[in-house]
């Protein structure tokens, strides 16, 4: 019985890694990823041809923040579906070495573009716009950008603000969040 009682034991505290799959560069691969030849101008044409919005999501080896977002808040099913539904994604390594073509046809590796588009912390989620103007960047063309771990609520609000355009109403992303956490209550 003992013996028993403690593989139930270890079987339960191995649950959560087994939740997160890490590819062969250390970072989750989620099945709603997407894998690309990380082109943005064609990654943006084939999220909107599924009527979708480009998401770009920069990780890195061992990050924890990266792992609380895989293991607790991108599998709630809220979440989940408005990722499958609404979101075409695109990961990004911040020390990786594959190029990326940029909107306005610069082309560097991840590490070199997540430099040239301030991007300091993983996770950082790049929204972007169904159109991007002639010559801007990925950065200058971001609607949104969210850097680091955010609880559930908070994803779930940015992923629905994104989605339904808030940006364009004038309403501050935090204002929104208040409204609401008010209306929830």
């Amino acid at each position: 019985m003992i013996r028993l009682t403690t593989l139930a034991a270890m079987l339960l505290i191995a649950l959560p890694a087994l939740g997160a799959e890490l590819g062969e560069d250390g970072l989750h691969k989620p099945d709603w990823l997407r894998e690309t030849f990380k082109d943005l101008r064609e990654d943006l044409a084939e999220a909107n041809a599924e009527h979708k919005r480009l998401l770009l999501i920069y990780e890195q080896r061992g990050c924890i923040y990266c792992t609380k977002m895989h293991e607790e808040v991108f599998p709630d099913p809220a979440i989940d579906a408005l990722i499958r539904e609404h979101y075409f994604v695109v990961q990004l390594n911040l020390f990786g070495d594959v190029e990326v073509t940029d909107f306005d046809g610069t082309t560097a590796t991840e590490k070199e573009m997540a430099m040239r588009w301030g991007v300091m912390f993983t996770p950082t989620m790049i929204f972007l716009p169904e159109e991007v103007p002639e010559g801007k960047t990925a950065a200058q063309a971001a609607v949104a950008m969210m850097p680091g771990a955010f609880g559930k609520g908070t994803t779930e609000a940015l992923l629905t603000w994104v989605k339904d355009h808030g940006y364009e109403s004038g309403e501050n992303f935090q204002k929104y969040v208040a409204r609401r956490m008010t209306a929830q209550e």
